[in-house]
């Protein structure tokens, strides 16, 4: 005669269900593989999943930033002040010292183009803010810090690894100037992530750094900002 699984059992099989998606097992890698590609189907697949991985496995929101700020106005402030300063900071100094274009080709078509604004808004407020910092912040150093340890070294590797991908992935989009720009902020708020374990406010400073380069190109002004130090 079959037994009717019990609440115990049934609760039993979600633990082990879940502990295999923090593991790097079969279903674990399986778990990666498939946040990886969720952004091949739809922007920002990949960051919606790895919530549902965090919930599925168990995992605390903490561990991937996901930390209530005391100040919600706090932290939107910081956030917007950060980033916007930061694109200046890129397109005026640092951006011309790597030699970068003073015009962002990639985007150029941005240049006085309202129609295109929605769906630029979305991108840069869902994919840009909520998505890569999701991914590339939040979970790739949980992740990364389960394999790698949580010590001084072990977070300057995981700074680099998730840097160096970050830049990559604007490869083949916006080349090698794409590249450049998006290790340096990979750097600068890995950096940050790694110190505070805080995910809202690199969020914020996200979608405020990629609204402050769409201003930039949508009015015209972004080749006088990266003359204004270097001529």
């Amino acid at each position: 005669m079959n037994q009717k699984s019990t609440p115990a059992d049934r609760s039993l099989v979600s633990d082990r269900f879940a502990e295999s998606l923090r593991r790097f097992g079969l279903l674990g890698i399986l778990a990666i593989l498939v946040i990886l590609a969720g952004n091949l189907v739809i922007l920002p697949l990949s960051a919606m999943l790895v919530l549902v991985w965090a919930w599925l496995s168990r995992t605390p929101w903490r561990e991937i930033g996901y930390v209530r700020p005391r100040s919600w106005v706090g932290t939107l402030a910081v956030g917007i002040v950060f980033g916007a300063a930061f694109k200046f900071l890129m397109k005026a100094i640092v951006m011309p010292l790597l030699d970068a274009p003073p015009i962002n080709q990639a985007y150029h078509f941005l240049e006085g183009n309202a129609a295109a604004l929605p769906w630029m808004l979305y991108v840069i407020i869902f994919a840009a803010g909520f998505g890569e910092e999701t991914v590339f912040r939040g979970w790739m150093f949980e992740r990364l810090g389960k394999l790698f340890g949580h010590g001084a070294w072990a977070k300057t590797l995981i700074v680099l690894i998730t840097s160096v991908w970050f830049g990559l992935e604007h490869y083949s989009f916006q080349g090698i100037p794409g590249v450049q720009q998006a290790t340096v902020v990979g750097l600068v708020f890995g950096t940050t992530f790694s110190i505070t374990g805080r995910l809202p406010v690199l969020i914020i400073a996200h979608a405020a750094f990629d609204l402050t380069a769409l201003a930039m190109i949508y009015w015209s002004f972004e080749s006088d900002i990266a003359h204004l130090i270097f001529k």
